[in-house]
């Protein structure tokens, strides 16, 4: 019962637009009460959760369909440690990576919102998420010992774990800033 409802999760994030129109809806809710969770425990990611997070990435949207990107799975720990350093064993990185080069597409962008749809997959299924920046350099010094394909560089790297229920991760979130200082109406 539990793998059926994760598909129809699933399924729902894939339509999420006909439901993110409706107030109250369960994606708009996820939405505004997911966070960057840090604590992580060493319970690891399920092959059937990791599916359904690849599947969602696979399904988000990208300039002219062109879909330039790779996503490497990264469940070896020595590998994740030396990525992450603060990453627990359990933990897996998917690190995504763009073409490097190819007329009329926008990578990077593309890439960010197959990360976003895997980041609101991972919420959706009880797990935690967090997407770094900064771990990409060392990928991309060691592209092949982390099996980056040829022809692709990485851009992101998102790490998925499950949470440390101990840790209260809410409450000691960063507060986001006033909607007044981030959105802008055209009069």
């Amino acid at each position: 019962m539990k793998i059926r409802s994760l598909f129809l999760f699933a399924a729902l994030l894939i339509s999420a637009g006909s439901f993110c129109q409706n107030s109250g809806s369960p994606v708009t809710e996820m939405l505004l009460s997911s966070y960057s969770e840090r604590a992580y425990s060493n319970v690891p990611v399920t092959d059937q959760q990791l599916d359904i997070i690849l599947k969602c990435g696979i399904k988000s949207p990208s300039s002219r369909n062109m879909q330039p990107w790779k996503f490497t799975v990264i469940r070896d720990e020595a590998s994740v440690k030396e990525i992450i350093k603060e990453a627990l064993p359990g933990n897996v990185l998917i690190v995504i990576s763009g073409v490097e080069s190819q007329t009329g597409t926008t990578p990077d962008f593309d890439c960010g919102l197959a990360t976003q749809n895997m980041f609101v997959a991972a919420h959706g299924l009880g797990l935690g998420a967090r997407i770094y920046g900064s771990p990409v350099a060392t990928v991309a010094k060691n592209r092949e010992a982390y099996q980056i394909p040829a022809g692709f560089k990485p851009v992101i790297v998102l790490r998925i774990g499950n949470v440390d229920k101990t840790v209260d991760a809410v409450s000691a979130a960063s507060p986001r800033k006033a909607h007044d200082e981030v959105v802008n109406y055209k009069k």
